[in-house]
């Protein structure tokens, strides 16, 4: 019996980003879409666990009282464009210049981002909350109705109508507990709709800066 190939691995990246990559099989039997439902999904937890439940709610209530904005992660993978939104995103180093989003282990879209070697992090407007739901959903497509241009290094995809974005490669990516927290380089990145306000999040619903 001969041993399976080991899975493509795009130029330049790091050994830890690398050890994470997975197996082309097994990306190819997962959809290319995410299960997260929004912004600040919850854990899975045995509902026969009264603390454990207790647990996650208080987690869940007292990190909610940190607003944040609202991102769209986007990548081409396989010549098809895949998403999710997420909630946690912040900016890491500027020398290099570094930023990280934390995808939950039963993402769907982020393995095929993943596979991409890529993504570009899309900050949504207020008036984008159908964007955030759409692309948060199981739906079968994702970007049905939905305006977006390639980005102009990498090609992933940016949402017309965001506030802006921030084109990457992947430069780590790192376990954490039932999520990864992927590093990428930042390439390039763009102001759009620079007058618009920003999609925010707190304490489990969608607000704005009014």
């Amino acid at each position: 019996m001969t041993s399976p190939e080991p899975p493509a691995v795009p130029e330049g990246m790091r050994p830890d980003a690398a050890a994470t990559w997975p197996s082309a099989e097994l990306i190819d039997s997962w959809l290319a879409y995410d299960v997260q439902l929004h912004p600040g999904e919850e854990a899975a937890v045995d509902p026969a666990d009264p603390e454990a439940v207790a647990a996650a709610r208080r987690f869940r209530d007292v990190l909610g009282r940190f607003a944040s904005g609202v991102t769209v992660v986007t990548a081409i993978s396989n010549g098809e464009p895949v998403g999710l939104t997420c909630q946690s995103f912040s900016s890491v180093s500027l020398d290099p210049p570094l930023v990280l989003f934390v995808p939950a282990r039963t993402s769907r879209a982020w393995p095929a981002i993943q596979r991409s070697g890529r993504f570009c992090v899309n900050f949504l407007a207020e008036h984008q909350v159908d964007v955030s739901n759409q692309m948060a959903s199981r739906g079968a497509d994702k970007y049905a109705g939905l305006g977006w241009h390639p980005s102009a290094v990498t090609g992933s995809p940016v949402i017309e109508g965001s506030v802006a974005h921030v084109d990457c490669t992947i430069h780590a990516v790192h376990e954490a507990g039932d999520h990864w927290i992927v590093i990428g380089r930042v390439v390039d990145l763009q102001t759009d709709e620079a007058d618009a306000d920003p999609l925010l999040f707190f304490k489990g619903q969608y607000r704005t800066v009014r």
